[in-house]
Formats: C-alpha cells, structure tokens, sequence
C-alpha cells in the first residue's frame, strides 16, 4: 500500500482543455503531457484531454510516445525537440511528428523514414528570442526547403517558442512574433507553403491572441495550475497529494526533532509522523521555508528536517489520530494548500512541483 498518493481529477483536464480551446479562439489544442503529464500520469491525461477535445499530444522524447501508442492512443504526436539520430527509426515507427531544427536532423529524419519507404511529418522549429534550442531564422529557408526537397519527408508546420508570454508588459513576445512573421513572408517569397504554424504555449494562449494561430499547445494549464503573472485562475487544478497520520507522540516544551535537531516544539505539543520525504519529491528544506500540511481542516507546520520518507508536524493540543487524513497540495475542509503556495515557499515555479511527484507515490484517477 502506497504511503501517499496523488489523486487527479480527470473532469478537471476535460474542462480545462475546453476554457484553454475557448480563450484560443477555437484554434486546434495540442496537449502537452511530457515528463509523464508533469506527474499527472501520461495516459490518463492524455485520454483525458483527447475526450476534452485536444486534436494533438506532445512529448519530449521520443521513447515518451511508447506508453501513449501501448495505450491505444491514435492521436497525433508531435516530439517538441528534435531527436538523436538514433531515436529517429523509433519516431518512424511510432507514427509520430517530429520537430527538427538542424540540418544534420533533416538527414537523419530523411534517412530513417526511408528504411521503411514512409512519410516523416516534419516541424520546423526555429528560434525567434527563447534561445534554447531551434534554428537560426537565417537558416529557415534554407532548411525548409531542404526539407521539401526529401522524397520521405513532409513539412507539417513551422513554429516557435515564446519565452515571455505570461507577462503582457514584456516586449519580447511581440518580437518574437513579429520575427516569426518575417520568416513566413520569405518562406511564401520561395514557394514554401505552410499550412500549420504554431506559436502560443499556456502563456500565450491566455494573455497573447495574436499568438494563437491554428495551433496551440497547452502544458501546464492543461494541469489547473499558472503560467505565471496571475493568469489561469478561470482553470481547475486536477491534483490533490494526501497521505495518513502514521505515528502522534506527546512532547513536552523545548523538544528538538528529526535529523540535527534543528526544529523544536515551543510549548507541550502534539506532533504526527507523516510517512513522506524528500524520496517521494516533498523537498527537505520545507521545514525552515514556512511548510505546512492540512490535518483536521487546519494548517500544521512542519517541525525539523523533512527526511527521506518522513517528516513531523506540529498539531498543538488537537487531538490527531493514526489514520487521520494529511493534505500536502490540495483542498481539507474550508483550507487549501495550493500547488503556488509550495512553489512560493520553495522560490520555484508551479511546474517544478508536480513535476518532481516521485513515481513511488500512487496515483489515482476519477472522473
């Protein structure tokens, strides 16, 4: 039996896909469930969002689509970074959509494709500002038309990443498109014609319509949670980590707990065990960060180092049980520890959070 778990509403990713598909004018959602659905589960999500009307799924691996396809998933994959040269044959046979940004790219998408005399849907991403990875929008044409030339290869879209798009007072995303748009115009010039473009991640879709194109592509909103700058709050967060009361001692005032003794009890005090560290992804250092848990409705502040498996709470003079139900992200009663809350308290953003939800926490799925 798991000593925690995280359960995910699934209505909640059907919902957010429609307010996600609404707020992007009805453009074509492609639903973002890398790095196992930011901790969510993969296929479930993935099943989730696809009910919910998302027309595409993406990952960031390749070996990512083996599990999607195992699951019956026909849905159209789009690998967001351009593979290995030796992932390629993999990206062939799981009938996925892969970006390429590298010329060295083209040829092992050309090459792989043709061992099987397929056709390799191809997306070119070039970099307009982000800087991480993409061509040069020097190298556009260039690439593009290298890419119609193979005889395997089909030129899906083209697209960009946007790398400020949840703030609307920075400059940077306005010139990223404008960029983009520069490109097209000299993609149009040499006969290359485009029929997909995609530029808008959460961010965008919520806070840049120009952005929205006939694509977009939804990771953390899809989720419930913020791109950051306050937008998302019309979503519904789909997670909730809950775990049990395994032990409650008594300890008089002045006692030290866990590992170095560094956190105390200030008055005689009830404290609970709550089978959970820093093993299952619920970060040591919370205990000196403001950390709290939900026990009884209330909040309850974590006392001394957050260990491997376990960390301690203090719960006053409240009476706690064995048993008792423990809320670390989510609503008890009239409460709410929200994913933000522990990003802030962590001086992280909200993706980091559930992303770093280990696998030997449980997930369970309701719709």
């Amino acid at each position: 039996m798991s000593r925690s778990r995280v359960d995910i509403d699934l209505k909640a990713i059907q919902e957010n896909v429609g307010i996600l598909r609404s707020a992007a004018g009805g453009a074509e959602l492609c639903a973002v469930v890398k790095a196992n659905g930011y901790g969510h589960g993969a296929v479930e999500v993935a099943k989730a969002a696809v009910a919910g009307g998302a027309t595409w799924l993406a990952i960031a691996q390749v070996e990512e689509a083996r599990v999607l396809r195992d699951a019956g998933l026909q849905t159209p994959i789009l690998v967001l970074s351009e593979p290995a040269p030796e992932e390629f044959p993999a990206a062939v046979a799981f009938d996925l959509h892969v970006t390429v940004y590298t010329a060295n790219g083209v040829d092992a998408a050309q090459a792989a494709a043709a061992e099987t005399n397929a056709t390799l849907p191809i997306h070119l991403k070039v970099d307009t500002g982000m800087h991480r990875v993409g061509a040069a929008l020097g190298d556009g044409v260039k690439l593009a038309t290298s890419i119609t030339a193979c005889t395997n290869l089909d030129l899906v879209s083209v697209w960009t990443h946007l790398a400020t798009s949840e703030d609307v007072e920075h400059p940077l995303a306005a010139q990223q498109l404008d960029r983009f748009d520069v490109l097209l115009g000299e993609l149009q010039s040499h006969n290359i014609d485009v029929v997909m473009t995609h530029t808008a991640n959460s961010g965008a879709i919520l806070a840049q319509p120009r952005a929205h194109r006939e694509l977009v592509r939804s990771g953390i909103g899809l989720y419930g949670l913020s791109p950051g700058g306050g937008l998302g709050r019309q979503l519904h967060p789909a997670l909730r980590w809950v775990s049990n009361v395994s032990m409650v001692k008594r300890l008089p005032a002045g006692s030290s707990v866990s590992y170095g003794q560094r956190g105390s009890v200030q008055v005689d005090s009830n404290v609970a065990t709550v089978p959970v560290g820093y093993a299952d992804g619920y970060r040591r250092d919370l205990w000196s960060l403001g950390g709290c848990v939900l026990i009884g409705g209330k909040r309850r502040p974590i006392i001394g180092v957050v260990t491997m498996d376990q960390f301690v709470v203090d719960c006053g003079d409240d009476d706690v049980k064995i048993g008792d139900e423990v809320v670390l992200l989510g609503r008890q009663g009239d409460e709410h520890v929200p994913v933000s809350e522990m990003a802030s308290w962590l001086g992280t953003i909200e993706y980091e959070v559930v992303c770093a939800i280990g696998d030997r926490v449980e997930r369970r799925y309701r719709s």
